[in-house]
């Protein structure tokens, strides 16, 4: 077991040293923006959207490694998904860190490293801002651009 803990702790690192699609795009879609005041995690979503379809995911923030991990896994796992497919796989993510079993079929790719993020109620919230910000996001897009704020409560 310690070296399978050792392979989640690996995985995270990587994500947070090396975070994909990090950045800005120049004509996005959809921009949302998360905070947890709690913690001081802060990131923006971009996306581009075309016929349905995520063409482009870009993020840039700061926070803590599981934070920051889980934003470039979202983004790893959101490109050329159709929004309905992203609807359906971030409410699987957001229970699966709560804690309650995600339908099956479903892919979790890498994210299912962050299952140990569960023994930490503290630190759940800062794995899920980046699914929460996306979820505002896509609660506010109705095909055309849109911004959108979320801050995390108690």
């Amino acid at each position: 077991m310690d070296g399978l803990n050792e392979l989640y702790r690996e995985v995270i690192l990587d994500h947070y040293q090396n975070p994909r699609h990090q950045g800005t795009l120049p004509t996005p879609t959809i921009t949302a923006e998360g905070k947890n005041p709690l913690c001081g995690d802060e990131l923006t979503l971009q996306l581009e959207v075309e016929d349905g379809k995520i063409t482009a995911v870009a993020w840039n923030g700061h926070g803590c490694s599981i934070s920051m991990a889980s934003a470039s896994m979202l983004a790893e796992q959101l490109l050329g998904k159709p929004m309905a497919a992203v609807m359906t796989l971030q409410q699987a993510v957001m229970q699966f860190l709560r804690g309650a079993s995600v339908p099956s079929g479903t892919d979790l790719g890498d994210l299912e490293v962050l299952e140990g993020v569960r023994k930490f109620p503290v630190r759940i919230k800062c794995a899920l801002l980046p699914w929460t910000t996306l979820q505002e996001g896509c609660k506010h897009y109705d095909g055309h651009t849109t911004h959108a704020s979320y801050t995390e409560r108690d």
